[in-house]
């Protein structure tokens, strides 16, 4: 999955609509409540700690590209819960597999979904379930529309796939797929110091890190006043599998 670094502080002050999906994906992982659970993507914890409020008895692995998330996820859930800087398109590093695998808006960031399949199905129990969300096809064309406007080339460095390209990678991988949808979720954001800052932290980064400091500020109002409104048009790709 991508590398680059994340504020993790400032992702996790933000009015993020990951709660919610993260509350949608637990509402769906059926456990009985001592499982050795894998979070694929874990970020800053946020999803992690949720699991663990509602099942306490958990044994929860997370799993995340960023060293600085990680660290945030430390904090959260402190060193009782195994944490691992890994990227999902490397064979990941558990010495035992696991019961179910969870993820919350992390599988877009990886292009090849094949693979990243395959390397959680290879860490996985059979019979062990996958419940996941992350942005599907169709997702930010208002902003991809805005970006082409200012840059002349659309947002790089996700990867939003559709609903029969998902079944067959899953199955392919090894998965018995109970369902795939796609669920549109927009976030309106009519303040517009609070939409810059949500389009910086969340959703420009790829753009940002290679633009001078004193730059990223005026490239990320261009792209806000691009927009044809204030909606960060989400698409949710929602995954309930099972594996063979």
């Amino acid at each position: 999955m991508a590398t680059r670094e994340w504020d993790a502080t400032a992702y996790d002050a933000l009015p993020l609509p990951h709660v919610a999906w993260g509350a949608r994906v637990l509402d769906r992982m059926r456990l009985g409540g001592d499982e050795r659970v894998l979070d694929a993507g874990c970020g800053t914890g946020r999803d992690g700690a949720a699991l663990l409020e509602r099942w306490p008895d958990v044994r929860l692995v997370g799993i995340d590209g960023s060293a600085k998330m990680i660290e945030q996820a430390r904090r959260k859930l402190g060193d009782a819960v195994e944490l691992h800087v890994a990227d999902l398109t490397q064979p990941l590093p558990l010495d035992e597999p696991v019961d179910a695998v969870m993820s919350v808006a992390a599988f877009h960031w990886i292009e090849d979904h094949d693979l990243l399949f395959a390397n959680l199905a290879a860490v996985m129990r059979p019979g062990a379930r996958l419940t996941s969300d992350c942005g599907g096809q169709g997702q930010l064309a208002i902003m991809t529309a805005a970006l082409v406007a200012v840059t002349g080339d659309g947002k790089f460095g996700t990867s939003f796939k559709g609903i029969d390209e998902t079944r067959a990678s899953l199955t392919h991988a090894g998965f018995d797929v109970e369902d795939v949808r796609l669920r549109p979720d927009p976030l309106r954001l009519e303040d517009p110091e609070l939409m810059e800052n949500y389009l910086a932290t969340v959703n420009l980064g790829s753009h940002l890190v290679d633009l001078p400091i004193a730059e990223q500020r005026d490239f990320v109002r261009r792209v806000r006043l691009a927009m044809t409104e204030p909606v960060i048009d989400y698409v949710r790709l929602e995954i309930d599998a099972v594996r063979r």
